[in-house]
């Protein structure tokens, strides 16, 4: 990367980064950027607009930072309700739009290598990964049929549930997401209350049944990847699963007798699914999906020692052969998969489309957000992080749990994971042993909690999108929130004073 060519001087004498000066016919501009200057005044101090030579200052940036991505959520939330069509054909755009309004004021603020190498961090390290992992897993289970017809009766789906969960830990939560959404989208298509299965489905495949293994979950992963022992979660985070996963079940079981039984007096729909027997096809795919959790398990524990730098971002071999060894097998899965039995799980793009174009502009739009949150008892949102630390200077472990499950409600869970793992003192020894429980809050507050909104984890979206795709009713963003919030909320109140008070 270039170094930064000269730099004018602002009112209080700190200087502006940039990345040359400007001549001739482009002379123009130069009131311009000094009227981005001005307006930029009201997002940082003056003393701040410098860039820290490693990542984003979060110390000196405001909240007025979090904008673009509180905007972008704001936009999903009410795109579908208020202007629906706008929407269905313009989404990418409109994601597009929030993701240019932090870009742009980036790299007024910080100079362009700066504001470059953060979102490119963002987009080559973290984001890559994260969509070439969920394209593989939708493309390879999309080619695995469960053919036949199951009816979905409160024990059956209730069952369908607790697979889903238990799978979550060995195949992962996106993997048992997309295995497992489209037949309990089949066995329940002839009932006409069936949004409430899709959101319970969120609950516990999608989520909280992820908490086991560094597998299940993105951050668990992170943990790993940091020094966290592979079966640690498994023996220190059981007894909190166990409790969550058996109270969300037996409530769903309760609400679904009830909207059963309504049923009886409705008319009856017709099945659209014929009565044949239970049979899985495709099952070609299997390896493939085993391939995928060997290509991740390789990466962490294969280090070589070599990188790669793209304007900036450092790329780790490991992570780049993981990634092309995971998109290889999801296009290996194409010729393999018989069309016939893509057709029957209404296999499309549009899905993965949809995540991808939302999820890019949640990933670009949360960059200064997690650099605020990093700067820690420095930011702006040091009340919050505050609140993690005893007035004794212990750590406070249901504070871990509910501010960890709070941010990963919203924002990414990985990061956010990363972020209070560091507070607790980043040593996974330490982690491990002494403050064991702390560690259980903050992994337990990732994984649980990314259920409580649509963009709480990776495979929520996707569910909600093959769902909607399928003729579910779904509830809205907001429609969703209440339902979490009425049934995860006291479950995790009651399990955070179980388990962390």
């Amino acid at each position: 990367m270039a170094s930064i060519g000269a730099k004018s001087l602002l009112p209080s004498g700190r200087r502006w980064p940039r990345s040359g000066r400007m001549r001739g016919p482009f002379s123009y501009l130069i009131p311009l950027r000094a009227a981005c200057v001005m307006a930029l005044a009201t997002l940082l101090p003056a003393q701040a607009f410098a860039a820290e030579d490693h990542g984003l200052p979060g110390a000196v940036m405001s909240l007025w930072w979090a904008l673009p991505f509180a905007g972008l959520l704001l936009s999903i939330a009410t795109g579908p309700l208020l202007f629906h069509h706008v929407w269905e054909h313009h989404y990418g755009k409109i994601t597009a739009l929030w993701a240019a309004l932090v870009i742009v004021p980036l790299a007024l603020a910080f100079g362009i290598p700066s504001a470059t190498e953060a979102v490119l961090h963002a987009l080559l390290t973290e984001y890559m990964s994260f969509i070439v992992l969920l394209f593989a897993l939708y493309t390879i289970s999309g080619g695995i049929l469960l053919s036949g017809n199951i009816h979905g009766t409160p024990l059956v789906n209730a069952g369908l549930l607790l697979v889903g969960a238990i799978l979550a830990s060995v195949i992962g939560t996106t993997g048992a997401s997309m295995i497992l959404i489209r037949p309990i989208l089949r066995a329940n298509d002839n009932r006409p209350f069936n949004a409430h299965v899709v959101i319970f489905f969120i609950f516990l495949v999608s989520n909280i049944g992820g908490s086991l293994t560094p597998l299940g979950d993105p951050p668990l992963f992170v943990g790993f990847l940091r020094g966290v022992d592979f079966f640690w979660t498994t023996t220190n985070l059981w007894r909190e699963t166990l409790f969550v996963v058996v109270v969300v079940l037996a409530v769903f079981l309760g609400i679904d007798i009830i909207l059963h039984r309504r049923e009886a007096g409705a008319p009856k729909i017709k099945d659209p699914t014929p009565d044949k027997t239970v049979r899985l096809r495709g099952l070609a795919n299997l390896p493939l999906l085993a391939g995928v959790i060997g290509a991740i398990l390789l990466s962490a524990a294969w280090k070589p020692g070599v990188s790669f730098s793209v304007f900036g971002v450092s790329l780790e071999l490991q992570n780049l052969v993981r990634d092309a060894i995971i998109l290889a097998l999801a296009l290996l899965s194409l010729p393999l998969s018989y069309k016939s039995h893509r057709e029957a799980n209404g296999f499309n793009w549009g899905p993965i489309s949809e995540v991808a174009k939302l999820f890019a502009g949640i990933f670009i739009c949360i960059v200064p957000v997690i650099a605020i949150l990093r700067a820690g008892h420095d930011g702006a949102l040091a009340p919050l992080v505050a609140l993690v630390t005893s007035p004794s200077g212990a750590p406070n472990d249901i504070a871990y749990f509910w501010l960890t499950g709070a941010l990963s409600s919203f924002l990414d869970n990985a990061p956010t994971y990363l972020v209070f793992f560091e507070l607790a003192g980043g040593d996974p020894r330490h982690l491990m042993t002494e403050f064991a429980s702390t560690l259980a809050a903050i992994s337990g507050g990732a994984v649980f909690m990314g259920a409580n909104t649509y963009i709480g984890n990776a495979p929520n979206f996707m569910v909600y999108a093959i769902a909607r795709h399928r003729g579910v009713k779904m509830p809205g963003f907001f429609g969703y929130m209440a339902w979490s919030g009425l049934v995860l909320i006291p479950i995790f109140l009651v399990a955070g004073f179980l388990f962390f008070g």
